[in-house]
């Protein structure tokens, strides 16, 4: 049975935030440079995807206690490990190194987890591909609205080198997310297919269930009016993507799940894909924390479940495996349902 077949008889849960989890480790320079990069001449603290790296046991662990909390399909820790992001620490040379040994960590972890358990439940790992800190489709300068950071070729070839690094270390999945600009989104698909066609591999649709990867794609919406950071509806966004081969499609991060509940709504209108949501833990407070406790989020995420707008659901920003393992509880009761 696959992910394909799973999807089929349940909700499937995801896991929550990667950043709030490494944030309650007392980790030092000295962490982030480890052995390997300890003569790196810039500083590397804040840099969490090179954990893999440097401490990689912290990252297994934390993984670990999304599986253990329920969760079906935990994410690479690789938002940010493509060369784009990666220059601003200097570190485009190690783009395969650092997500292969992701991978590695979500494996370890789904290891450990089926010793325990079994293999009766099936863990997925979902190869994690963020937007990168460039935009394709806006102007960086006021003054100059033409100018382009980026070029969309630049973004694919980008995005080509982590993603067959994450395919070829063993990922189920390949999930771009946190989308705020499409153009950049479609760059990364391009890729993305390019790779499965190079090794291949096919992607997993309803039309496809036999496939052997799964393409997922979560947009975030910046504003009260509904719209991502390029300016698009939930109904735009859907549009825009709908030629590719998509497992799921949904919208992560920015908002809560009260807040966010509208726009999935009406993504699921526009789309024949299975809908994602993994809303953050509420809306972050004057300190830029997130107060909302698992069971006050548990309550806004009921409707996702009970009014089927769902097939995947989990957590950003501020949730924790206590989040996960509320939102795990009531899918388990749904399927007994």
């Amino acid at each position: 049975m696959g992910i394909f077949q799973d999807i089929q008889i349940k909700n499937l849960t995801l896991d929550g935030a990667m950043g709030t989890m490494i944030q309650r480790y007392p980790l030092s320079e000295a962490d982030f440079k480890g052995n390997q990069f300890q003569n790196h001449p810039i500083p590397l603290k804040g840099n969490n995807d090179l954990l893999c790296i440097t401490r990689p046991e912290i990252i297994t662990e934390i993984h670990l206690q999304y599986f253990e909390a329920g969760a079906d399909i935990v994410e690479t820790n690789t938002f940010n490990a493509q060369r784009i992001s990666m220059a601003d620490y200097e570190l485009t040379e190690c783009i395969a190194q650092v997500n292969t040994a992701a991978v590695n960590c979500a494996k370890k972890a789904r290891e450990l987890y089926y010793e325990k358990h079994g293999d009766e439940q099936k863990k997925y790992i979902a190869g994690a591909v963020g937007p990168t800190s460039k935009t394709a489709s806006l102007s960086p300068k006021v003054e100059d609205p033409a100018f382009r950071a980026i070029s969309f070729d630049e973004l694919k070839s980008a995005y080509y080198e982590q993603i067959d690094a994450l395919i070829q270390a063993g990922v189920d999945a390949i999930l771009i997310e946190t989308i705020f600009d499409t153009l950049n989104a479609k760059a990364a698909f391009y890729a993305a297919l390019e790779v499965l066609e190079n090794n291949n591999l096919q992607p997993i649709t309803r039309e496809n269930p036999e496939g052997d990867i799964a393409l997922m794609a979560s947009g975030t919406i910046t504003d009260a009016a509904g719209r991502t950071l390029s300016g698009q509806t939930a109904a735009a966004f859907a549009i825009s993507l709908g030629h590719l081969p998509l497992f799921s499609i949904g919208f992560n991060c920015a908002l809560g799940a009260d807040q966010l509940l509208p726009h999935i709504k009406e993504l699921k209108k526009h789309s024949l894909a299975f809908i994602s949501a993994y809303p953050n833990a509420g809306l972050p407070n004057a300190m830029g924390q997130y107060d909302e406790t698992p069971e006050t989020m548990l309550e806004k995420v009921r409707p996702y479940i009970q009014e089927q707008h769902v097939q995947i659901i989990g957590g950003c920003c501020g949730t924790t495996p206590h989040h996960i393992h509320a939102i795990a509880s009531l899918h388990q009761k749904k399927v007994q349902s």
